[in-house]
């Protein structure tokens, strides 16, 4: 199998989900002894914590990208950046290394348009629902994106930041995130993408009135995939 580098701590809620999903995936295809050939680095998420202007990317760019040169240097074949809203900077990422960066939203695209979904509500950090880096890729592909509620961007993004990533949760997170998604299918949505790996401790993926697309989870699968072509 092919090594793979994660580029983790962003939270560490985030990175322990992403070792896990990764490595069943590969025990389910290869063996039950097997596990995944993995080099992970866990940041400190203190400094790269909500970051909202352009000094903040910058220094994400920075310490992101020093640790993408230390996984390859240590042996990595390519890379995973486990958070979507971190994805901002991959173009800048991907020109700091020469191994490949597998990126989340190219990879949920995919398997959108293979479903044939045309009309989705996204649901993550700011950053993710308001900006295009994110966005633009998916509709690369096919999909047509609700417009971002502001009212349910503050909701989803307080969620997260002030608890979920804090590894809380709690049943007015629940019932808030379903009341959202309740909206979106009313708004005309036939489909939720869930772009925060946290949102799927409040949010049931297999029991919503509408059919969710997990980001970590296709991510995931993308990643044992290409360590299993090796």
């Amino acid at each position: 199998m092919r090594k793979l580098g994660l580029i983790g701590g962003m939270s560490w809620v985030s990175t322990r989900a992403y070792y896990e999903r990764i490595n069943k995936l590969v025990q389910k295809e290869r063996s039950p002894t097997s596990s995944a050939p993995l080099l992970i680095e866990s940041l400190d998420y203190a400094p790269l914590y909500a970051v909202h202007d352009d000094e903040g990317w910058d220094r994400a760019v920075a310490i992101l990208g020093e640790s993408a040169q230390r996984l390859e240097g240590a042996g990595a074949e390519g890379l995973l950046v486990c958070a979507n809203s971190m994805h901002r900077i991959y173009d800048r990422l991907a020109e700091m290394v020469s191994i490949p960066i597998i990126h989340v939203a190219d990879e949920t695209g995919k398997v959108m348009e293979a479903r044939e979904t045309k009309s989705a509500a996204l649901l993550g950090t700011r950053a993710v629902m308001t900006e295009s880096f994110f966005r633009q890729r998916l509709v690369a592909h096919g999909v047509d994106l609700l417009p971002p509620d502001m009212d349910d961007v503050e909701m989803v993004d307080s969620i997260i930041y002030k608890e979920l990533m804090l590894g809380k949760v709690s049943r007015d997170a629940e019932r808030a995130l379903k009341t959202i998604i309740t909206r979106k299918e009313q708004a005309g949505a036939e489909a939720i993408v869930l772009a925060c790996t946290e949102l799927a401790l409040v949010v049931d993926t297999d029991a919503n009135v509408l059919p969710v697309f997990d980001t970590t989870e296709i991510h995931c699968q993308a990643a044992a995939e290409w360590m299993l072509e090796g």
